[in-house]
Formats: structure tokens, C-alpha cells, sequence
């Protein structure tokens, strides 16, 4: 046993062919082709219930890798961040087969009102019993996602998160302020459903956004669902201090992870927040075996299967930038400046800036088979729990997304060969049927609600 604090995991997927924008569904060992499957899906659940992990993450959205306006040849044939399905529809399937695993849905704030969305994590919230984490995005690939719903521009990068703001502050109101607790009576005897004077209008009157009306969906057991949120961007950072209970921060390197970490907990504790109330989180990539051999030969199967056209269809979806049209040689800054570039995906141009930036050619290098995923381990399974703990140590972060690379083979062999090695150093706290996802991850039992002290709803 230890006295160190206890880590959380969750898996990052997304319901579509393979994750983190690299290759690898072809692979003998993986199954993640089989995402139309909902069998597909149950089998992970359990695996990951079983395990001992969190939650389950899905990232999702309309956008995909463009090139000079055009989809890439190359994002169809290996299926690179394109071909996808709706993953909200899923969770109430797998909430059946399971009694204490979370799951987290990732939802833009651009695309809807915030009445839609609230009404759809109210009912997510209720079928699951109150395991639900909305992942709060402004957006992925804007470039396509304006071209499918026919916006004539990307809307700037800072305005975006200032109308998240308002997004979330107004879907927070009708969650937390539309009822009160005990307003849904359900009496039979009398036949009274609810309280008129327990049910209030919500009233909002933004820059973006306005409403004005009662929200019909009863409180949930959360009412509002675990607030998540990724993005390392000046701009994303603040909306993160302010809004955000778990942040997905972007792991490049242990120390540049680590000054990110400490720069969110600044800011938070500006906003009067708890710095250590937050709970932040990487992505990491695990090739576990039986033995180092068997893992290094994993990593090596994968690797081999990534090309240079592979990782530039996925940085341009991202960023809007294709790689290969540049000169190998010189920098990112030869395309500063030019049209929307640095509207979108800015975490990933920044990080390539600077003095001591790397080249085109070195960018290509360094993201090959790393596409958007965060660190990477391998080893066996004791190797593999001792780089977890170490970087938890560099970073201050407080848990990992397992990022898969030959789902569920991956998944199952983390779970069988790491997570008991975690457990015997009581690095894992066990959820238990009936807790909330913000109980759990706040390790407080009856910890269900936002509370009114959290920025989003408290006046500024």
C-alpha cells in the first residue's frame, strides 16, 4: 500500500474505426471496425466495469481532414478521423450491462441551443442513473464542419470559447435553477405530478445566447452532468479554470504536461476555485504483454503501419494545414498569418512554435504513430504501472485516458496485467453501484451536484 493519492482512469474512444487519428483497425488483433456493432461496445463496457476504470470517453463531432477544400484520398481508404456515428445513442445500451462505469459524451456548443443539448444530458443522466460527463468542445475540424452545415466562415477561435461560456452557463441554469429538489411530487392519492410553485422559469439574456422559458426535463440525479473539458490554448485554459471539473490536457512532454497542469490550477484558484478539486487528466497509449518482448513487438506491428500521409491528413484536420504542402525544411511559421490558420486546433500549431521549433520534416517524425494521442508506455505489466506512477509524479496529473491501439485485445490485457499491479499499491478507489460519475471522481460518496459555488452558476 501507499499514501500516494489515487489515480483515475478512463478510455478515450470514439465510434468510429480506430482512435487518436492513426492506423491501426486492420491489424489481426484489433475489432474496433466492429463499432456499428453494439456488441462491440457491451464487451468493452464489462472489460472496463471489471477493470476498474472511471468512465468511458467518447469523442465525437461532424468534422473530418480536409485538403485544399477536398476530403483526403487517403482519410477514406484507412478511414483517418472519417466514417462515424453518433456515440450518444449508445450510452443508455451499455448503462444496461453495467452498474458502475461512467460515461462521458462530447458535445459542441456551437451546433444547437443550449436548451437541446440540456434536455439530452438530463435524459442521459436519468437512464444511466447519474453517470454522465458532457466533454464541452467548441469544435473539431471547423473548416468541414462549416462546409456540412453550410456556414460561410469559421468563427474565430476566441469568440468560439466566449460563446461556450454562455453555452454552458445557460444549460447549467435550466439544470440546476428550472426546479426545486423536492418539486416532482408523483403523488397517486392526489394526483399532483409536481409543485407549480417548485417548477421556475430560467431567464438568460447573453451576448450569444438567450432564453426565456421553464425547462421540462425533471432533475436527474446529478442534474448537471460532469463537466469536462479539453484544451491547452490560452483561451481554452481560462474557459477550463472556470468551467471545468476534469480537464484532458494535452501531453506532449512531462515538463511542458506538467507547467500546463500548474498553470490550470493557478487559474483556478483565481477563480476561487479548489486547485486540487479539479481533477486533470493526459492521454496515454499502453503496449502491455506479457512480457517486455511481446509489448515492444505490439508497438512495433503499429508503428509500421503509419505513414507520412497518414499523420498529415490528420494534422490537417485538426489545424487546417497540410504538411505536405509545405517546404520540409523551414518551420510552421512559413504559414502564420495565411487565411484561417490558427482558428482551430491552435494546442497543436502552438506546440510546434518557438524558438527551438522543429521542421516540417521533424513534425512529420515526431507525430508519426502518435497522430492526436498523448504519452506512450510499454512494457510488462509492472513496467508499464511503474511509468504511469512516474508520470503522475512529473505531471501532477491525476489520472490517464488509455488511448487503444487493438481494441478490446489492448484494453483487455491493460485491465488483466496493470490495473491489479495499481490496485495491490492502492493507487485505485473501486466504484460501487449507486454513486454518481462526480461522486466517484471526486471520491465522495453523495457528492452528486455542481453545487451553487461553481463559477458557472455563482454571478461574476
Amino acid at each position: 500500500m501507499t499514501d500516494a493519492p489515487t489515480l483515475h482512469f478512463g478510455v478515450f474512444e470514439v465510434a468510429a474505426p480506430q482512435v487518436g487519428g492513426t492506423f491501426s483497425w486492420a491489424h489481426p488483433r484489433s475489432r474496433s471496425a466492429d463499432f456499428l456493432d453494439p456488441q462491440h461496445w457491451i464487451h468493452i463496457a464489462r472489460v472496463l466495469e471489471d477493470s476498474g476504470f472511471d468512465f468511458l470517453f467518447f469523442a465525437g463531432g461532424y468534422g473530418y481532414p480536409l485538403v485544399d477544400g477536398d476530403l483526403p484520398e487517403i482519410a477514406a481508404t484507412k478511414g483517418i478521423n472519417f466514417s462515424a456515428i453518433d456515440p450518444d445513442y449508445l450510452i443508455p445500451v451499455l448503462a444496461q450491462h453495467t452498474d458502475t462505469l461512467g460515461f462521458v459524451v462530447t458535445l459542441s456548443t456551437g451546433l444547437e441551443h443550449p436548451a437541446q443539448l440540456a434536455r439530452r444530458l438530463a435524459s442521459l443522466d436519468h437512464l444511466t442513473s447519474g453517470r454522465v460527463g458532457w466533454n464541452i468542445v467548441t469544435g473539431a475540424s471547423q473548416n468541414a464542419v462549416a462546409d456540412v452545415f453550410g456556414q460561410d466562415a469559421i468563427v474565430p477561435h476566441d469568440t468560439r470559447y466566449a460563446m461556450a461560456a454562455e453555452y454552458v452557463e445557460l444549460a447549467a441554469r435550466l439544470w440546476e435553477h428550472g426546479w426545486d429538489d423536492d418539486a416532482r411530487v408523483v403523488d397517486r392519492e392526489s394526483g399532483v405530478y409536481a409543485r407549480r410553485d417548485g417548477v421556475r422559469p430560467v431567464v438568460f439574456e447573453g451576448e450569444h445566447y438567450r432564453s426565456r422559458g421553464y425547462f421540462g426535463a425533471p432533475p436527474s440525479p446529478q442534474r448537471t452532468p460532469v463537466l469536462f473539458q479539453a484544451g491547452t490554448s490560452p483561451a481554452g485554459r481560462a474557459f477550463a479554470a472556470r468551467n471545468s471539473e476534469c480537464v484532458f490536457v494535452q501531453a506532449t512532454t512531462p515538463a511542458r504536461t506538467a507547467a500546463a497542469v500548474a498553470d490550470i490550477r493557478a487559474l483556478a484558484a483565481e477563480r476561487g476555485r479548489d486547485p486540487r478539486g479539479m481533477k486533470l487528466m493526459a492521454g496515454l497509449t499502453v503496449f502491455v504483454g506479457e512480457t517486455e518482448e511481446e509489448a515492444r513487438r505490439y508497438e512495433a506491428e503499429f508503428d509500421a503501419m503509419q505513414t507520412d500521409e497518414i499523420v498529415a491528413s490528420l494534422y490537417a484536420g485538426n489545424t487546417g494545414i497540410d504538411l505536405l504542402a509545405l517546404d520540409p525544411d523551414k518551420t510552421l511559421h512559413q504559414v502564420l498569418g495565411q487565411g484561417s490558420v490558427g482558428e482551430m486546433g491552435t494546442s497543436n500549431i502552438d506546440r510546434f512554435l518557438g524558438e527551438n521549433a522543429p521542421t516540417v520534416r521533424e513534425i512529420l517524425d515526431q507525430l508519426k504513430g502518435r497522430g492526436t494521442r498523448g504519452f506512450r508506455l510499454v512494457g510488462d505489466g509492472t513496467q508499464v504501472a511503474d511509468g504511469i506512477e512516474r508520470l503522475a509524479a512529473e505531471t501532477d496529473l491525476d489520472g490517464f485516458l488509455i488511448e487503444p491501439v487493438f481494441e478490446p485485445a489492448d484494453l483487455e490485457d491493460f485491465g488483466r496485467l496493470v490495473m491489479p499491479i495499481l490496485r495491490e499499491r492502492g493507487r485505485l478507489r473501486e466504484g460501487a453501484p449507486g454513486n454518481t460519475l462526480r461522486a466517484r471522481l471526486t471520491e465522495q460518496p453523495g457528492n452528486d451536484r455542481l453545487g451553487d459555488a461553481h463559477p458557472v452558476l455563482a454571478a461574476d
